[in-house]
């Protein structure tokens, strides 16, 4: 048998390394169109045809909601510590400063004050592509920052949750956010100002379990998925099979979990009402 190698190395073989398509390339949506990106940006980032809510972060969500894409971002520069000097196959710091230059964000969510149609509104918005939108200490710390200045302005606050859950490297100090968060929210509801949840695709873990799902008002996006546990989790806990999609917005809906599900194209214009109606 005879073996060859290759000398000439001016033939080079493309990565499968997913990457984000920039403004004037394509987007195939799940359904198989074609479409620019441009379009799909212009389109709030839901496909036309086909109404599929691609994943968004916060910087995508400010200029959906406030005036003219203008507010004043809070805590901008709150960065995770590493109070257990956590490592498993790299270390806690280094996956940290890795998500920080690939998203440049500091942590998982991003909150600010602005307007919506001219109403006052504090926003906390998280990102899923750091670290899957994990709550470490900061994300938690964060939250109650943004309540806080909720409560000063007399302002409503919502809350945009797209996480993985708990952020495992911070152990026992992640837990504690789930019960700062909500605790919080106590403070808002005891000054009597709203706040509203819309949960995103997806919206699982601890944020489900605390502040998600805590709002006056529970919305989510179209097709979103929201749980606690993944289903082969809960299906390995109860033992027997469950209903197809019983982990989406939709499902949620129909079963008394949230009051409305909002398109995320309609969102400014149902965020104005709902604070006019509890001004009301």
């Amino acid at each position: 048998m005879a073996w060859f190698k290759r000398k000439n190395k001016g033939v080079v073989t493309p990565t499968k390394e997913k990457k984000e398509a920039p403004d004037g390339y394509w987007y195939k949506t799940p359904g198989g169109e074609i479409i620019e990106t441009k379009q799909l940006r212009e389109n709030a980032y839901v496909t036309p045809k086909e109404n599929f809510h691609t994943r968004i972060g916060s910087k995508e969500y400010f200029e959906l909601i406030f005036d003219d894409n203008k507010f004043t971002e809070l805590d901008a520069e709150l960065e995770s510590g590493d109070p257990l000097n956590f490592e498993d196959t790299k270390k806690y710091t280094d996956r940290v400063v890795a998500a920080q230059k690939k998203t440049k964000l500091k942590d998982a969510v991003t909150t600010a004050i602005g307007k919506v149609n001219g109403e006052p509104i504090v926003v906390a918005a998280m990102d899923f592509s750091f670290i899957g939108g994990s709550m470490g200490s900061v994300v938690g710390e964060k939250i109650a920052r943004a309540i806080d200045k909720a409560i000063a302005e007399k302002t409503p606050f919502l809350m945009i949750s797209k996480s993985g859950g708990a952020r495992m490297m911070e152990a026992g100090f992640s837990l504690m956010q789930m019960a700062k968060t909500s605790a919080k929210l106590t403070k808002l509801a005891d000054a009597k100002l709203p706040y509203i949840s819309y949960v995103t695709d997806p919206t699982t873990g601890g944020i489900t379990a605390s502040f998600a799902m805590l709002g006056d008002i529970n919305m989510a996006e179209p097709g979103a998925l929201v749980a606690f546990a993944g289903p082969r989790v809960v299906r390995e806990t109860i033992g027997k099979d469950l209903p197809e999609g019983f982990q989406t917005s939709e499902f949620l809906l129909e079963h008394g979990f949230l009051d409305f599900i909002i398109d995320r194209r309609e969102l400014k214009n149902k965020l104005t009402l709902l604070i006019k109606l509890f001004k009301n």
